[in-house]
């Protein structure tokens, strides 16, 4: 359950990083409004996520997730470059994600 928790929480911080964007510096209401509540969401189901997983692992997980996705999502939606050794070092990312869940003893 608290992994599921913390891919959640994940997903939530790549709603609010990209919905960073979308708020232009917070002088659009509802955008803002939304990613306040991403933001709000990711950090208290991280904070539920960590009262079984090990705090390190749990936040080194959440923030991959959050980058690689934004990574990711920039590509598609901002046209931002999508060089070899961007991608390169994502997928670094990825695999210390999935490295961490793996080496994880439960």
């Amino acid at each position: 359950m608290a992994w599921s928790l913390l891919i959640v929480a994940g997903l939530f911080e790549i709603a609010w990083a990209i919905g960073l964007k979308y708020t232009d510096g917070f002088t659009r209401f509802w955008p803002s409004l939304a990613t306040g509540f991403a933001m709000i969401a990711s950090v208290v189901l991280l904070g539920l996520a960590v009262r079984t997983l090990p705090v390190g692992t749990a936040y080194a997980v959440w923030t991959g997730i959050g980058a690689a996705g934004t990574f990711a999502l920039g590509i598609m939606l901002f046209d931002e470059p999508a060089t070899a050794g961007r991608i390169l070092c994502a997928a670094l990312i990825v695999g210390g994600i999935l490295g961490l869940k793996l080496t994880h003893a439960s």
